[in-house]
């Protein structure tokens, strides 16, 4: 129905964004689903309504013309954005000694400057509607720093990145709110953690701070499992 909302999530072929897709769809979301995993992509579209509900989009996020594309391609379908979800993101060993260059710098690209494009092109529909809402995924590691974390880096860009965001959309009624998740149990990990928060816990909390009233602006939530002292 096109009064329905719309929500387009980054990185939404697994874990946190794939969790977020789910409930989404429960709440009466249509969707814009993105990552470069295209067959995963389209398992999680066809979960959430299929075709008439979710649209699957392949998308580098560190690419612009692909960011350009997506948001095209989103409004082209159902004609509107209601929430942006800046999720997509990936880590590295710690230790300025390990990984390669390489894979520093395409981690720099998707954390730091996918979330950046995937502000810039959906913010002129934001302004031209006057509404809408962006989450971006830091992480605990965006609070505080972690020894040899090029990763804890990036999340620290992406948590100025929101409130420098917020504070230049404070005079409009477009929202900002980071999630800013403690050790989650998903594909993240190459070794599975125990006694961490599962997927969907993060969901919720995107979830929770969509429910608010117009006039309210959660700006961040920080979650970790009970157990996480740090």
């Amino acid at each position: 129905m096109p009064d329905e909302p719309v929500m387009l999530i980054t990185g939404a072929s697994t874990g946190i964004g794939a969790a977020t897709a789910r409930l989404a769809a429960d709440a009466g979301y249509r969707l814009v689903l993105v990552a470069r995993s295209e067959d995963r992509l389209r398992e999680v579209a066809a979960e959430v309504g299929g075709d008439e509900r979710a649209l699957a989009q392949r998308c580098d996020v560190s690419v612009w013309d692909d960011q350009e594309r997506l948001v095209a391609a989103a409004l082209e379908r159902f004609g509107r954005i209601d929430v942006v979800f800046a999720n997509a993101g990936f880590g590295a060993k710690r230790g300025f000694l390990e990984e390669s260059p390489e894979q520093w710098r395409s981690m720099v690209e998707t954390n730091v400057l996918g979330a950046a494009y995937t502000i810039r092109t959906a913010l002129p529909h934001f302004r031209e509607r006057g509404s809408g809402h962006f989450l971006l995924t830091s992480s605990v590691a965006g609070r505080r720093v972690l020894p040899g974390s090029l990763y804890s880096a990036t999340k620290w860009a992406v948590s100025a990145m929101g409130e420098a965001l917020r504070q230049e959309l404070a005079e409009t009624d477009i929202k900002v709110t980071l999630i800013e998740p403690g050790m989650t149990d998903t594909p993240f990990f190459d070794e599975r953690p125990r006694d961490a928060l599962k997927d969907e816990d993060i969901a919720r909390t995107v979830m929770f701070a969509l429910s608010q009233p117009p006039h309210v602006d959660v700006n961040e939530i920080l979650v970790r499992p009970i157990h996480q002292a740090g």
